[in-house]
């Protein structure tokens, strides 16, 4: 038997814009709570939600924004943040998510790449100045006409505040607003986000309507949404996990959104949980560990959640129980994907025994193509064979923005999209991940390429190579640890390199282990061996127990 499946359904797809989805759910059910915004005080029926989207879509249009215009947000999780979500799904424009924890030169680079018109930012998150970061980068960006500013009066590169944004649409003819929708197709490109690139360079996955419509009202349907549903949503809205499968799930069901802060932190989580009934919680593996050992854990009554979805990095199979028995989410999933197929390809059900819904990623979602491939000759191995886990459907993204040989490497010409993860499929169609057979960690729900780190550590003056590899870890699922190699002569502190590191990359792309070397291990025709590397690591830094838990 072959190792595909293709996953049933009897639930027709959706042939409609995200504006469209939002205007039907409220009109369907208008005073059904829709958002929750806890550190904003913010609650919005979906009557108010689609109005306020509406306003803001004619505030963009009141700007000068168009179909296939750039409009870029950078900020924590917000009201903002899924209003301008809803606008642009309104009047064309297509969303780009900038990491809240890019630095400058990521910054840069992915406003550059995109020709961002529009920038909708906070003025800062936790220890990053955004505004201040914006005036050093904003010269090298003309295609950059206007930065909008949340919650704070403009400043320095700001041109306005997103409450000015709004009110410019007063003078525009909600009509208009009707008229740019007509001109939209579900198939039309909506939303860029950037993932670590393996040259250094991020890429733009490019998605339509109808790519992460459609994977959210899978997913709500897979978990049974109605509008009596509450779901917690921690993970970040800049991840499809958190703008896709959570807020466009509600939108399609119904369900109500809940942000129970701008960042994730255990125990404002668990506060939403209880406090506003959830019946579903999202998140990514580490979080779940940090509510379980929160010291308040007890003092929560979680008894309304019901389902979730665990998902974004390998789930350990104990936490995943824990979940289930301890956090009363009987009815708890785990999802696999990429932010290239939109981002879900593979789920396991409600209705799963406890053993495949911890031990597995389930089987293909509905509508959608799952193969496992030989790396080498590109045919169907038998069930049972590891090989690279391939996907085809609706889901699969439009393609790299401006990227069309990256794509055409990830997108063969039957349209399956190439994983790079290492999967073995059973006879019914359910995957178990194995490894990786593209060089990419993926710490606590972040995808990180280890020639992205490499690169910048080339760039200083004393070091003379470097290898960076992923290590086991029990709470973050990956850490990054890099084995350095000095010119002749120079010395150096880990702590040097790490603040050398701390200017150029994301916090969580610096890595926590640090090895100085001579050498490194090499095949008989000089490649680096990394998987030898990361034994010797695993036994040096004593981190065998971490390497043994076991994953779906």
């Amino acid at each position: 038997m072959r190792s595909y499946y293709s996953g049933p359904s009897t639930t027709p797809l959706l042939g409609a814009t995200i504006g469209e989805a939002l205007r039907s759910t409220s009109e369907r059910v208008p005073d059904a709570l829709a958002l929750v915004s806890r550190h904003q005080g913010v609650r919005l029926t979906w009557r108010e939600l689609d109005q306020q989207a509406d306003e803001l879509a004619r505030g963009l249009l009141a700007s000068g924004i168009q179909k296939g215009d750039r409009v870029g947000i950078w900020s924590p999780t917000c009201v903002e943040w899924t209003l301008l979500q809803m606008a642009s799904g309104r009047v064309g424009s297509i969303l780009v998510n900038v990491n809240p924890a890019y630095r400058t030169a990521e910054l840069s680079y992915a406003l550059s790449h995109s020709a961002v018109r529009m920038l909708v930012t906070a003025p800062r998150f936790k220890s990053s100045d955004y505004l201040a970061m914006l005036s050093e980068v904003r010269p090298t960006l003309p295609a950059l006409e206007c930065v909008v500013v949340i919650g704070e009066a403009p400043g320095g590169p700001a041109d306005r505040s997103f409450e000015d944004l709004v009110a410019g649409g007063a003078a525009v003819d909600p009509q208009m607003v009707r008229d740019a929708e007509s001109l939209l197709d579900p198939d039309d490109p909506i939303n860029i986000q950037y993932t670590s690139g393996t040259t250094g360079s991020p890429k733009g996955a490019t998605l339509t309507h109808h790519n992460i419509l459609n994977n959210a009202r899978s997913i709500a349907d897979v978990l049974e949404y109605t509008d009596a549903d509450r779901v917690c949503i921690p993970v970040p809205l800049y991840h499809c996990f958190g703008m896709g499968i959570g807020s466009l799930g509600c939108v399609t069901s119904g369900a109500a959104m809940v942000y129970p802060a701008e960042s994730f932190e255990p125990e404002t989580t668990l506060d939403a949980i209880a406090e506003e009934s959830c019946t579903s919680i999202y998140g990514v593996p580490t979080m779940f560990i940090a509510m379980l050992a929160s010291p308040r854990f007890g003092d929560h009554d979680l008894r309304s959640l019901r389902t979730g979805i665990m998902a974004g990095a390998p789930c350990p199979v104990e936490i995943m129980k824990r979940v289930v028995n301890e956090m009363h989410a009987s009815e708890m999933t785990i999802a696999y994907g990429m932010t290239e197929t939109s981002p879900a390809s593979a789920m396991t059900r409600r209705w799963d025994d406890l053993e495949r819904r911890t031990s597995t990623v389930g089987t293909a979602l509905p509508h959608v193509e799952i193969k496992i491939a030989d790396p080498l000759s590109g045919g169907t191995v038998p069930t049972g064979t590891p090989g690279e886990l391939c996907a085809r459907g609706y889901l699969v993204m439009d393609g790299y923005w401006r990227n069309p040989e990256a794509t055409a490497e990830a997108i063969d010409s039957c349209g399956w999209m190439h994983t790079g993860d290492l999967a073995v499929m059973d006879g019914d169609g359910y995957v178990n991940i194995v490894g990786r057979s593209k060089d990419m960690v993926i710490r606590g729900g972040e995808n990180i390429y280890p020639r992205e780190v490499e690169e910048v550590l080339f760039q200083h003056p004393g070091v003379a190579s470097a290898q960076v590899i992923g290590v086991p870890d029990e709470r973050m699922g990956e850490e990054l640890m890099a084995w350095v190699a000095l010119d002749e002569g120079q010395t150096m502190t880990e702590e040097q390199l790490r603040g050398f590191c701390r200017d150029r990359l994301a916090h969580f792309k610096i890595p926590r282990y640090w090895k100085f070397v001579s050498d490194f291990p090499l095949t008989v025709t000089g490649k680096v061996q990394k998987f030898k590397m990361r034994e010797i690591a695993v036994a040096e830094l004593g981190l065998e127990e971490a390497a043994q838990i076991e994953t779906a």
